[in-house]
């Protein structure tokens, strides 16, 4: 399917300039090292990303800017500027030197988006740990297969989630303190290992001097889930905040008065990498909301804080899409300027539906876990061509191998997506799993597992998962076109595609679809559905069978699980299931 490109704007007539102008030029130019020089670093060498985000902003006309604005899940509001979080986080960090904690100590967070949870990753920075941020949506088994596998010293959590560590403590032999944190002041009585987070933070300084870490010292670990066996411990080091300032100040286009908002939990490595090191990294003032997507409530965030960059995921565009457009005009938007999305590839029809309804178009990106920063991104002041992840960051260099992983194919071929191994961010083992990590790289190539093709002027074009890939008639066909097809009819809010086995094809093509408000399944819609897909795409890639489901199984993340939809229709093992979405 091919869609008309979206032009890119007359940069004479906008008010703010992109940070990246040329894509050539700034390509052919730019270097990691002179990204380094334009961060601070210790005066002996290393880098601690606490000290970038945070501590070197203190000596700046930013000590006094306000680097978070709060919106609780009730209403509440709180302000901190680059100084409060200097202050607070010196704190912590005296609290986990006091606690015992030394350098490459792993301390793991387990809480809502409170300010006390960006304190705590901070504070843990500063003080030379790994830190670990979990979703607060996991369950027990969830919880001990990363602390148990990461051997955490140190968790933080609140009162509500505590009572599912209590459930896992006796196979955690390495968890020596708890920390509760009770920002909302409910009734707890500290248990063994326990100790409360507002009384030590009283009694700890505001002074500290911070761990002076190195490039390659170890920072974060972020688990990522895979068909098989148990989650994997992506561990970055402190080099990777390169990566999340140039991202976040090119591709983010992040600038000095812009209100910011990324949508994604700490417990996501967006949220992360563009939830937290990213934007303060940049200087940027950014939005954090405690509650869970809404429609209304999210166009209310934008509306209050005035948001002018957005980044967010597919899913939720298409929870915003299905939600309609009503609930759009009755709110002022026009503070936005830029939109980015991430988490999945971004169907077509969402990025059209965006400049249509919200004037803007959502700019698509593609990353991993393993990557730690943004790879390839539709940029600012280049045309966007609805479906494509967009061009390699300015420092990446990103390839289309054969299936042995062996050749570079030519532009329009189709084959395993792969990137020059060396960028800043890129994930440095799987925690306890060498000969897994290594595996994941051919010579001097990170194999990403993910199936595209590139065109002839360079934009990528993701095609699936490379064990999603549905080989029918001989003909492989990936699913997110198929998707994407799907979700262009009004009655199609999601859908994913799996392949199952024929005797005769090889496998067939099969559609789950969840509907919009509204609509109701039927025989007659099932039909209408196939022969509007049938129009869209080649007949090879038309779903042989569609079902309807009340919503597709998704990771917290966004993407929708097709292996799952697999499992569940071939009466196979689930695998890990701990990131999927309640």
């Amino acid at each position: 399917m091919n869609y008309e490109p979206i032009r890119k704007p007359d940069i004479s007539k906008i008010a703010v300039k992109p940070n990246l102008l040329d894509y050539k030029k700034f390509r052919e130019k730019f270097r990691w090292e002179d990204v380094r020089r334009e961060l601070e670093g210790f005066e002996d060498g290393g880098l601690n990303i606490a000290h970038e985000i945070v501590d070197r902003h203190i000596k700046t006309p930013l000590k006094n800017k306000t680097a978070l604005f709060w919106e609780g899940k009730d209403g509440e509001n709180e302000k901190y500027t680059f100084y409060d979080l200097y202050k607070f986080t010196n704190r912590f960090a005296n609290v986990l030197k006091g606690l015992g904690v030394r350098k490459g100590d792993r301390v793991f967070t387990f809480m809502d988006r409170i300010p006390e949870l960006y304190i705590c990753l901070i504070g843990a920075l500063k003080a030379g740990a790994v830190i670990g941020p979990l979703f607060s949506a996991f369950g027990p088994d969830a919880v001990k297969d990363r602390l148990k596998d990461s051997r955490a010293k140190v968790l933080v959590t609140i009162p509500r989630l505590v009572k599912t560590v209590h459930e896992i403590l006796g196979e955690l032999p390495d968890l020596e303190i708890i920390i509760i944190v009770n920002k909302r002041k409910s009734p707890y009585d500290l248990q063994n290992m326990e100790v409360r987070y507002e009384e030590l933070m009283d009694r700890a300084s505001e002074e500290f001097e911070i761990v002076k870490t190195r490039d390659e010292d170890y920072a974060i670990m972020h688990y990522t889930s895979g068909t098989t066996g148990k989650p994997k411990g992506a561990a970055h080091v402190h080099q990777a905040v390169l990566g999340h300032y140039a991202t976040a100040k090119y591709v983010l286009d992040l600038h000095p008065d812009d209100i910011y908002w990324c949508t994604a939990d700490p417990g996501w490595v967006t949220g992360t990498s563009y939830g937290i090191f990213g934007p303060w990294s940049n200087g940027i003032s950014q939005v954090v909301y405690e509650g869970g997507f809404g429609a209304s409530h999210w166009y209310s965030v934008i509306e209050k804080y005035k948001v002018t960059v957005w980044y967010t995921a597919p899913t939720a565009i298409r929870m915003l899409m299905k939600a309609g457009e009503n609930v759009v005009h009755k709110h002022n938007l026009k503070s936005l300027r830029y939109m980015c999305s991430v988490g999945e590839p971004l169907n077509p029809e969402a990025v059209i539906w965006s400049l249509r309804v919200l004037g803007l178009p959502f700019h698509d990106n593609w990353w991993q876990t393993e990557t730690g920063c943004i790879q390839i991104a539709n940029y600012p002041a280049q045309d966007i061509r609805p479906g494509s992840m967009g061009r390699p960051f300015l420092g990446v260099t990103a390839t289309i191998l054969d299936e042995n992983c062996d050749k570079e194919l030519l532009p329009g071929q189709e084959g395993n997506l792969a990137l020059k191994s060396g960028w800043p961010s890129m994930f440095r083992t799987y925690w306890n799993k060498e000969e897994l990590y290594k595996s994941r790289f051919k010579g001097n190539w990170y194999i990403t597992g993910d199936r595209a093709r590139k065109d002839e002027d360079g934009y990528f074009w993701f095609v699936g998962r490379a064990d999603d890939v549905i080989n029918t008639t001989g003909h492989l066909v990936g699913p997110f076109e198929v998707e994407s097809a799907l979700i262009e009819h009004p009655a199609v809010a999601e859908a994913g595609v799996i392949g199952i086995p024929d005797a005769l094809a090889g496998e067939i093509i099969k559609a789950f679809v969840s509907l919009k408000d509204g609509y109701t399944q039927s025989e007659e819609l099932r039909i209408e559905i196939k022969n509007f897909a049938r129009k869209k795409l080649a007949a090879l890639a038309c779903p042989k069978e569609i079902e309807f489901l009340p919503s597709l199984p998704k990771t917290r993340s966004g993407k929708i699980m097709r292996r799952l939809l697999k499992a569940r229709e071939l009466g196979l093992p689930e695998g890990d299931t701990s990131t999927l979405e309640d």
